[in-house]
Parts: structure tokens; C-alpha cells; sequence
């Protein structure tokens, strides 16, 4: 009887310990638990960095690549047509920065390592420690499942497009599509993959939302805080090693001169307040981090050109966003604005985006038909079509493949874009 009582009094004393109790850290994590189809309401979309008509004229030569930095094979050239600039002046001449050799004159194929560094994402409760959802489950999600899917899609796989006369990539396929009346065949931008060492997001409580597989697991979605994201990704001081980038940085596991990705597992971002479900969902974006020179490189910035991209699972989103659709985005974009300053004129896209820069993702994102299906090794992927660069540039007729103005898909943009003033307020 002495042993049962104690039982029961160690049982009830428990209970009344709710601040520091497993479960009650549980109960806490829970109530950032969202229903498995929150993201169906949402708007997927990418994140464009903000930087500073008909009758466009591309030009005709390469006037080199980017001064004065440390970082991954460029070129540049430029367009005319009349616009506004960021400033709101007008302005007639364009230019351009690319990734790989220059299409004009004499036109190398180039190869570019692209490292993909998987990232796990690992949720914890008020104290910092592993936190858990109320039916137990360990709220982790392993990224690296989704390598080998990656590597075996039209992003790192070579497949047909009739932009290359022999199988390529799909980002080689549509810049090949931009230059094809002015390269010759053997010109290629190709991605060498090489999978780095997997990292590990801890993210706080507060900074995110998840939702349950429908057996139970985590997780079918995690949804995060954009600004602690940025800040556990980027590395805030030249020697950082405690975020995700500058622990690769500093590891070695990229250098400027590859094109890297960050790979997460149906991660995504919101912009806080988390108001559902206005401000979600960010699927992937592009940039660079830079960091100083040295010496070593004659004290050149250093620019590490990467992208954030996420997995998407079938199902979680609408418009037939699934799989590769945020990476192609996202590595298409980084072909055609690697350092995120190709500045074009005010543009409004057929899905209402309105932007001045060479983001050939946004113009297309969220149109019915903005993702292409393309089998390959056993799997149907769902990349994005791309606008090209004749679109922002207002080149009638464009000289691009078959006139087009978008890639592969050649009818989603009909028309090249229509120069607007400050803000798209209406057409210059």
C-alpha cells in the first residue's frame, strides 16, 4: 500500500508541473501546428531581390564579365530600349550580366560546379531542446532524401529540347534558346553536381509552423519565419561557421567559383506576422553571399553565387507546383542575373508581378501554365517555364528560337512585355 500510494503521488506531482514538463513542451509546440492542406490557400512564389516596350534591340557582342570580383565565369552585353530606371529616369541602354562564355564571337561551352548542400531542418520547443509534437513525433526533417530525385531531374540530367542539337540540361536549354540565332551549336553553360556534406537548421519556437504527415510523421510542410531564416542561413561576419552558408563557406564545400544550391525538404517561408494565409509562401531565392578579399585574390570581393530552393512534395501546393519547380526557377534566374543587378525597364507580367529586373521566373510564376512536364529516368518533373531575355527587352520580332519569348513552353508569353512607367503605373 506504501508503494502504491508513493506511485500515485509521484503521478499527480507531475501533472503539476506543467512549465517544465515534456509534455507541456509538447503542448506548447503544438499550438504552432497547422492543418496538411494550410498551403493550398496560400501563394507559392519565389523572392525576387530588389535592386535599384516593343521596338528593343539586343546587342550584338560581349563587353566581358563583371570587374573588379571573385566569382563564378560571366559575361556581360546590354539591349536598348526606352524605359525607366529605378530612379525613375529615363533611360535607353540595358545591360547584362550572365552566367558561363559569352554566345557572340568565338562561343565556348563552359562547365560550372554546382554543389548541392541537403539541409535538415531541426525544430525545437521553449528551452532549446528537440521539440515534439503531441503524439510524440520528433519535429526533424531530413533533406538528403531528396538528393538522388535532384540529381536525376532535367536540372542536373541532360534530356531533348530543340534549343540543343544534342541532349543538355534544362538551364543550358533555355539560355541556348535565348542565343540560338546568334551561337553556334557546340555553345553550352553546363552544371557539374557534386553533393557536399548535409547541414542543419535549428529553428527556434516561435519561427516556425508545421504540419503532420497524414500517418503521423513530420513532416509534410515546415513554414518559416523569412528573417530567422536569412539569419540562420547567411553568415553574418567573414568567419562565421554557425549558419548554413558560412559553415559550407568555411568547410570549403563551395568556393566562388561554383553556382550553389541549398537544398531544403518542403520548406518554405512566410513574412511575419504569420496571418494566414496572406503572407506565405516563398518556395526559393538567389543571390550571393560577399564576403572581402585578400591578398590570396588581389582584394577582390568575394561573391559565392547560391540559391535557397525547396522541395515541394506532391499535393502541398496548387498551379502544379511539385518537385524541381522552385530549383529550376531559381538556377534559370541565376543563369540570366547571377549577381541579382541586370536592371530592364518596368515590366508588368501577364500574373501581375511588377519588377524592373532580369527575374525571368517571376513573369511566369502562377500562370496556369507555368510549369512544363518533362519524364526522365522513371519520374515526371514539373520545371518552370522561363521568360527570355527578348521579353524584357521588347525585341519585335524576337530573335530568339522560333520567335519566342518564353522557354520550353514558346506560347505562355505571346507578346514581349510593354515598357511601363515608375511602379507600372501604365505604359511609358
Amino acid at each position: 500500500m506504501f508503494v502504491r500510494s508513493l506511485a500515485i503521488a509521484t503521478a499527480l506531482l507531475l501533472l503539476q508541473l506543467p512549465l517544465t514538463s515534456a509534455q507541456a513542451q509538447s503542448a506548447s509546440v503544438a499550438s504552432f501546428q497547422v492543418p496538411a492542406t494550410y498551403t493550398l490557400g496560400t501563394k507559392p512564389r519565389t523572392l525576387h531581390p530588389q535592386v535599384g516596350a516593343a521596338g528593343g534591340v539586343l546587342g550584338s557582342r560581349s563587353t566581358g564579365s563583371a570587374l573588379g570580383v571573385d566569382s563564378l565565369l560571366n559575361w556581360s552585353s546590354y539591349f536598348y530600349d526606352q524605359g525607366i530606371d529605378p530612379f525613375g529616369f529615363y533611360a535607353f541602354t540595358w545591360q547584362y550580366t550572365m552566367v558561363g562564355s559569352s554566345p557572340y564571337a568565338e562561343a565556348e561551352s563552359t562547365t560550372i560546379r554546382a554543389p548541392i548542400v541537403p539541409v535538415n531542418i531541426d525544430m525545437r520547443d521553449a528551452n532549446g531542446a528537440p521539440a515534439y509534437a503531441t503524439n510524440g513525433a520528433r519535429l526533424y526533417v531530413d533533406a538528403t532524401r531528396y538528393i538522388q530525385p535532384v540529381l536525376r531531374s532535367p536540372i542536373f540530367s541532360s534530356t531533348t529540347y530543340d534549343s540543343s542539337l544534342r541532349p543538355t540540361q534544362f538551364t543550358d536549354a533555355i539560355q541556348r534558346a535565348e542565343f540560338y540565332n546568334v551561337a553556334p551549336s557546340s555553345w553550352h553553360t553546363t552544371l557539374a553536381s557534386v553533393v557536399r556534406q548535409a547541414r542543419t537548421m535549428q529553428l527556434p519556437l516561435g519561427s516556425y509552423h508545421y504540419a503532420l504527415n497524414t500517418d503521423g510523421s513530420c513532416c509534410r510542410f515546415v513554414l518559416v519565419d523569412i528573417n530567422v531564416f536569412s539569419n540562420e542561413l547567411l553568415p553574418p561576419t567573414p568567419n562565421d561557421a554557425t549558419t548554413v552558408v558560412g559553415a559550407a563557406e568555411n568547410a570549403g564545400d563551395i568556393t566562388t567559383r561554383d553556382m550553389s544550391t541549398f537544398l531544403f525538404p518542403d520548406t518554405y517561408l512566410y513574412f511575419p506576422p504569420f496571418t494566414a494565409p496572406n503572407n506565405c509562401c516563398v518556395l526559393g531565392f538567389h543571390g550571393y553571399d560577399a564576403e572581402p578579399g585578400s591578398a590570396a585574390n588581389g582584394w577582390r570581393e568575394k561573391r559565392y553565387v547560391l540559391n535557397y530552393s525547396a522541395w515541394i512534395s506532391p499535393g502541398i501546393f496548387g498551379g502544379g507546383f511539385t518537385d524541381v519547380t522552385a530549383l529550376s526557377h531559381e538556377l534559370a534566374e541565376t543563369f540570366n542575373d547571377p549577381f541579382t543587378n541586370n536592371n530592364t525597364p518596368w515590366w508588368l507580367a501577364p500574373n501581375g508581378n511588377c519588377q524592373d529586373n532580369l527575374e525571368t521566373g517571376d513573369v511566369i510564376e502562377g500562370l496556369s501554365n507555368a510549369v512544363i512536364a518533362i519524364t526522365l529516368n522513371g519520374f515526371t518533373y514539373h520545371p518552370q517555364n522561363e521568360a527570355l531575355v527578348q521579353w524584357f527587352g521588347g525585341v519585335t520580332p524576337s530573335t530568339a528560337i522560333s520567335g519566342a519569348y518564353s522557354y520550353p513552353d514558346k506560347t505562355v508569353l505571346p507578346t514581349a512585355a510593354v515598357s511601363q512607367t515608375f511602379g507600372c503605373g501604365g505604359p511609358l
